[in-house]
């Protein structure tokens, strides 16, 4: 099977922009004592989870993204663990709930916001699943907009799977930190991925050891094509 990687098609009538963010999520990491990297990654979004019920003063914690310690991230993991799916990585910066902003211009059927989210108008998810597009899940998303017509987007949260091949990967690649995790990996160019850890299904996916690389398998490609859905370009990825 062969595998792909979006991109917004960058073509002048895709005006669309949405000045939109995730309220809640887990803040950055104060700079690990071992290590000395911090910060926040991108890329791991869960936009259908609910945290509503989580109390007061935690939702106040997880809507300030400003670092805190490294226990204070693994208390906070286990906060949310129990609302998310059951293979969520849960690093700094992960963010859950609805997308919530506002926006204008023309979006396409398909659209990357930014390069690590997709959103798709709701028209475009319900002909993918009729034509047999396996695990696609679309969430609601808070976007007010500024414009005629305005399309009804659902952002979609995708599981993880699969690796980069080790041909693309650096030679002097450290070992991840044994304090906090932190692998130290850049998104290679160019990308290379695993066959032996890529999945027969869902056919839209992040890729587990890279989460800001959204892949496509030949199955979801073929039919957004022949249905003639708009908005994205698609790349096909190297596999061994």
């Amino acid at each position: 099977m062969k595998f792909y990687r979006l991109e917004r098609d960058p073509s002048p009538r895709y005006t669309g922009y949405l000045n939109a963010a995730h309220k809640l999520g887990l803040p950055g990491l104060e700079p690990c004592p071992t290590c000395r990297c911090g910060g926040a990654g991108a890329g791991l979004e869960y936009p259908c989870v609910d945290l509503s019920s989580l109390p007061p003063h935690e939702l106040k914690k997880l809507s300030d993204f400003w670092p805190v310690p490294l226990n204070e991230i693994e208390r906070l993991r286990e906060v949310v663990r129990p609302l998310v799916p059951k293979d969520a990585m849960l690093e700094p910066g992960t963010l859950f709930g609805p997308l919530e902003g506002t926006g204008v211009g023309y979006f396409g059927q398909l659209d990357l916001y930014v390069p690590w989210a997709l959103c798709l108008r709701r028209e475009a998810l319900d002909r993918l699943q009729e034509a047999g597009v396996r695990g696609l899940q679309g969430c609601p998303t808070r976007i007010r907009f500024r414009t005629k017509h305005a399309p009804t987007l659902l952002e979609m949260q995708m599981e993880l799977h699969g690796q980069f091949h080790p041909d693309c990967l650096p030679p002097d690649l450290q070992p991840p930190c044994p304090t906090c995790g932190n692998d130290f990996l850049m998104l290679p160019d160019p990308v290379i991925l695993d066959a032996a850890t890529l999945p027969p299904e869902p056919d839209l996916f992040r890729l587990r050891q890279g989460a800001t690389l959204i892949v496509a398998n030949e199955r979801f490609v073929e039919t957004v094509r022949r249905l003639e859905l708009d908005g994205v370009l698609f790349h096909e990825l190297e596999v061994r």
